[in-house]
């Protein structure tokens, strides 16, 4: 059987349709909604659990998909991304546990440390409403989201 462009584009409802800053740009132009940013690290134990008990939850995919555009970056990420007319980097990238910039202006917090796993939440007009700096179960999640 032929497998069509839409076949091979079609989201699959199984998992989280996960994407990157400048698929997140092109889809608000196209039709704006509630943005979910998930800031994580290969060495982060708390994001790796999130991952597993948290966004495989078939409740918080269906959410998610439904309502939200979600966006999973990585923080030591050595990509240039263009978002918004303006590029952003990570500019130490060299070093160990390096925090691209985009983390960093989204998900900082005055006086304390960069910490992970870190959670933005922003309405349909690009403005940040929540932001999270634990490990949040599949109840606190869905709870989260239904705000």
């Amino acid at each position: 059987m032929a497998t069509g462009p839409n076949q091979l584009h079609a989201q699959k409802t199984d998992q989280i349709n996960w994407l990157n800053f400048e698929q997140l740009e092109d889809s608000l132009k196209v039709n704006p909604k509630k943005v979910f940013v998930y800031f994580n690290a290969d060495w982060c134990t708390y994001c790796h659990k999130m991952d597993r008990n948290v966004f495989e939850d078939p409740t918080i995919i269906e959410r998610f998909n439904k309502d939200y555009y979600v966006v999973k970056m990585n923080i030591e990420s050595e990509d240039t991304i263009i978002f918004g007319n303006t590029e952003f980097k990570n500019k130490n990238a060299n070093k160990r546990m390096s925090v691209h910039e985009i983390p960093l202006m989204m998900a900082s917090r005055k006086g304390k440390p960069f910490s992970l796993p870190a959670m933005v939440v922003l309405n349909e007009n690009f403005e940040a409403t929540a932001r999270y700096f634990q490990y949040l179960d599949a109840q606190q999640m869905l709870e989260i989201l239904e705000n």
